[in-house]
């Protein structure tokens, strides 16, 4: 079998999700950083999706399976593991995955967000390998003086967001 990093992927991993203030507007961004060098990628991403990020990311335990450990622990359940996290395709502007299982029957290619598929990815301690056209799009993003590209060069000097359970 061929391995993704040899067909044009680059091996990341999430280091940071980012709340940035636009206008009184809050834009939160997940920074993924190259394992084996100094490419980003910079994905703008929902509230929700970041606070499970921040919380997976902070080793947040909470008291009852947020959404994604609840999809972890049902793959785990029936028999299954994530192997793989693929960021490997622009659909209509936006950053698509592809999760790769490995159940009893055999081997599964399923369709995700990105912003899902990197939830499970630091849940399960999944690698992410990121398709190289996405790594320039990116890059390609935060050229010039756009309300974009601003934001998206501020998500990679910002501080990561931090979420803590409420103490009683």
């Amino acid at each position: 079998m061929v391995a993704a990093t040899e067909i044009g992927f680059v091996r990341m991993r999430v280091s940071k999700v980012v709340g940035l203030n636009d206008g009184g507007e809050l834009c939160e961004f997940v920074v993924l950083n190259e394992l084996d060098g100094d490419r980003h990628l910079v994905i703008q991403i929902g509230s929700a999706e970041a606070f499970a990020l921040a919380g997976g990311l902070g080793d947040v335990e909470w008291g009852r399976p947020m959404t994604y450990q609840f999809m972890a622990e049902l793959v785990r359940s029936l028999g299954g593991r994530i192997r793989e996290i693929r960021l490997d395709a622009l659909v209509s502007g936006s950053y698509a995955a592809t999760v790769e299982a490995e159940c009893p029957h055999g081997v599964e290619l399923v369709d995700a967000r990105s912003s899902d598929a990197l939830n499970l990815a630091v849940l399960v301690g999944a690698p992410i390998v990121v398709a190289l056209e996405m790594v320039e799009d990116s890059d390609r993003r935060q050229e010039g003086d756009s309300a974009e590209a601003v934001l998206m060069r501020r998500a990679l000097t910002a501080p990561p967001m931090m979420v803590r359970k409420a103490e009683r």
